[in-house]
């Protein structure tokens, strides 16, 4: 007979608790990197056919199908990375950018020209947005972005609402893909971006939508989109997309997402609670729903 007392000793020791915190972050952050996507449906496959098989084997004591499941669980060590394989680079690329949590939260010397970009780029997306011009805009950050550049045309100037405007203006032959932005520099037009593979995502955005998501699932660039068909603004990160964007939003969404707007105290903003707090809430997907969607009209 199961000893409860002795089951709530042991969940109450330290090493117990940790253990099952560890466990627990673990299992949400595997859930949390598949959201959205077609590895959450194989794994709720996988474990329906396996819980249905392995109940099926001990219910009518099936030898040959109970020795055939534990000769492939083991197989599942290898099996899981392939299927997973996109999923899980995504997932580990996003660890690897975890140093970025503890920048410091005083203003750097760049925090200057970040602001001029931000402002350049703002300015520009809200008159493509008031002319119902499409644009996708990618802001570079850590992750380098030469591979998709290279494909591009070279453009290495500097950053100006004009320029952009000129960019993005229908007749012009540049006016299609993507501009990607670094080193507070535009450094090329005409990007072709890679379209996300987000099952949620892909039956209720353009071709446009998708590749400003499908470039933040591969890096930590930020994304700025303009719908042409609504001139609606909207801001792609970390897979995630935030629509109904106006200009002041906009503003306020670059500024945090870049590290430059600390509107928090220094204690609370350099603490590591600060830091694991502000990852989350914007890694979280948006709520407007496809028939909320409004443009804003922001005074100018």
């Amino acid at each position: 007979m199961l000893n409860f007392s002795w089951v709530l000793e042991r969940l109450l020791e330290p090493r117990s608790i940790v253990d099952i915190l560890v466990v627990t972050i673990l299992f949400y952050w595997v859930l949390w990197v598949a959201q959205g996507t077609r590895a959450l449906s194989v794994i709720r496959g996988i474990i329906f056919l396996f819980l249905v098989l392995w109940v099926t084997g001990e219910v009518l004591q099936l030898r040959t199908l109970n020795a055939i499941l534990a000769t492939v669980w083991p197989a599942l060590v290898v099996a899981i990375p392939v299927i997973f394989q996109p999923e899980l680079r995504r997932a580990f690329e996003q660890l690897g950018h975890a140093g970025s949590w503890l920048k410091s939260p005083f203003p750097s010397q760049d925090d200057t020209a970040i602001e001029t970009m931000i402002d350049e780029v703002v300015r520009a997306a809200y008159q493509l947005s008031r002319l119902r011009y499409g644009a996708l805009i990618v802001i570079e950050r850590e992750t380098v972005l030469q591979d998709f550049v290279s494909r591009g045309v070279a453009i290495n100037a500097d950053i100006s609402r004009q320029l952009l405007i000129n960019i993005f203006f229908p007749n012009s032959p540049l006016h299609d893909a993507a501009v990607v932005i670094g080193s507070n520099r535009i450094l090329a037009a005409s990007v072709v971006l890679p379209l996300t593979d987000n099952i949620s995502a892909s039956s209720s955005l353009g071709t446009r939508h998708r590749a400003g998501v499908g470039i933040t699932e591969e890096s930590d660039a930020i994304a700025v989109i303009v719908s042409e068909e609504t001139g609606q603004m909207s801001v792609a990160h970390s897979g995630r997309l935030i629509r109904n964007l106006d200009q002041d939003r906009l503003r306020r969404v670059l500024r945090t997402l870049l590290r430059i707007d600390h509107p928090e105290t220094d204690a609370d903003q350099g603490g590591m609670l600060g830091k694991i707090r502000r990852f989350f809430s914007f890694n979280q997907p948006s709520q407007s729903s496809p028939r909320s969607r409004r443009e804003s009209t922001p005074s100018p």
